[in-house]
């Protein structure tokens, strides 16, 4: 799972073109027109620890080591001191099975299990604030040049959303640079595909930003936390719940990115004004437009 910054500064981008993440289908629009359209696949993936079975998401498909690494680490049942010994995907049977040195006590978390407010099949326990307390994120300064800055190149970077829409992205930034991009049809599996690429390659989490397509809801919130990240950003809108956890914890947490506008509704002591919005051009409604975040 070695990763190698392509052309565009991306260390992982959007793959569109990339077989069997997205069909064409064939259906008639308002006027009765025939038209093809792309839609996004969605396919199961059971996700174990070590003999134990976890989970069955339904994902895209893409980046399956990171999504299960990435998630056991988010629900805290890989903790920052077990060893994994590997990881092992088979495409055939849709399955995925992280192996640790020793085995991890995670039993009484699956009795916990809920279902959250997101699509797709999203899990957190009921503990899932277990964790948060006590918790300090670095005191990193956010430039509101590297907000516009990062939501134009994301918003222009040819991507599976642009594509075919019904999806959601999440994108690993260092100041204003998007380093990873990862879509997923559950914002959760795209956030866990970032935390999975962070724990492979030992990524620092103090200096990085968290960028989101979906709404900043609690599970979002949480998530950005427990992975170390001081700043979580939107182009969508906030939850209450979500902006009182990030209150409670010190999350800068910025949404509703669109052109010239943002708000930020906890952790503003983070952000730098050093650029004027009224340089900064409007959003351009091309892009963006589909539906699917």
């Amino acid at each position: 799972m070695a990763s190698a910054k392509d052309d565009t500064g991306y260390v992982i981008a959007p793959d569109p073109a990339r077989a069997g993440l997205s069909r064409q289908v064939t259906g008639v629009d308002q006027t009765g027109a025939t038209q093809d359209v792309r839609v996004v696949e969605e396919r199961p993936l059971t996700i174990f620890l070590n003999s134990r079975e976890i989970v069955t998401a339904m994902t895209i498909g893409d980046y399956p080591e990171y999504l299960a690494l990435g998630f056991l680490r988010n629900q805290g049942m890989l903790l920052a001191g077990d060893e994994v010994s590997g990881i092992d995907y088979d495409e055939e049977l849709e399955t995925v099975v992280v192996r640790t040195a020793q085995e991890t006590s995670h039993e009484e978390k699956l009795k916990k299990k809920t279902r959250t407010s997101g699509c797709a099949v999203g899990t957190v326990f009921g503990d899932m604030m277990e964790g948060l307390e006590g918790l300090v994120l670095p005191q990193a300064e956010v430039r509101t040049s590297w907000l516009y800055a990062l939501a134009h190149k994301i918003n222009t970077t040819p991507s599976l959303y642009l594509e075919a829409g019904a999806i959601h992205g999440t994108v690993l930034c260092q100041r204003d640079r998007p380093l990873v991009y990862m879509e997923d049809v559950g914002r959760h599996n795209a956030v866990d595909k970032i935390a999975g690429w962070m724990w492979s390659e030992g990524a620092d989490p103090a200096d990085k930003i968290l960028y989101t397509t979906g709404r900043l809801t609690s599970e979002m919130v949480i998530k950005t936390a427990l992975m170390g990240i001081p700043v979580l950003a939107s182009r969508s809108g906030f939850t209450a719940w979500g902006v009182e956890i990030a209150r409670q914890v010190g999350l800068t947490v910025v949404g509703r990115m669109r052109g010239q506008r943002f708000m930020c509704l906890s952790g503003e002591d983070r952000l730098v004004w050093d650029a004027d919005p009224g340089a900064v051009p409007a959003e351009d409604r091309k892009h963006r437009r589909k539906g699917g975040a």
